[in-house]
């Protein structure tokens, strides 16, 4: 099943991608799954609770930051309790010049695994990077909704299955559903 809030931030989201030389590069996902669907150098997943991104970054054997070229978090930040701590941990992760993409729900039900706690708009997500020490020109962010998919998120069958017969992928700035941006860190 697709999910009708994600196909316009998964297209997007992949020509993004796609276009970082991600053959070469080692690529880390905070849980979520997004990062198989990507051919890289390498790949692994820090999955909650067994790592939880908000105490601190994960570490080597030698106890300093792990280090990688690309970071993913889809669907996650909306979970944490201190997005803001857990991002300057992402940070530390990243080596100069590497990559954070984050994806989050903006106009979505509750929907606590195992919380629910916080939104953002492209330009809120954006302002979020910029404060955890992203160059500003350096990050790119979209967002996308509209009023049909914002009344289908509100149907007792949720999230909703994309029908690409009767649902509209127009984007409606004043309806965003989702938004999702594309940092990269710059010493």
């Amino acid at each position: 099943m697709v999910s009708l809030n994600r196909v316009v931030m998964n297209r997007s989201s992949a020509t993004w991608l796609n276009a970082l030389p991600l053959q070469s590069m080692e690529l880390a996902e905070i849980s979520g799954k997004w990062g198989q669907r990507l051919t890289a150098k390498s790949y692994e997943r820090f999955k909650y609770p067994e790592h939880d991104i908000c105490k601190g970054p994960y570490l080597d054997k030698q106890g300093r930051a792990r280090q990688f070229d690309l970071i993913l978090a889809n669907q996650v930040w909306e979970h944490l309790d201190r997005p803001f701590t857990a991002l300057c941990h992402v940070h530390d992760m990243l080596r100069d010049g590497g990559y954070f993409w984050i994806a989050v729900p903006f106009y979505l039900p509750f929907h606590a695994a195992p919380n629910d706690c916080s939104r953002w708009s492209a330009r809120g997500l954006k302002n979020l990077l910029i404060e955890a020490g992203f160059p500003e020109e350096h990050i790119r962010a979209e967002e996308w909704g509209n009023r049909a998919a914002a009344l289908r998120n509100l149907e007792p069958d949720w999230p909703p299955k994309y029908d690409p017969a009767t649902d509209d992928l127009g984007n409606d700035p004043a309806f965003p559903i989702c938004a999702w941006a594309l940092a990269q860190k710059r010493d």
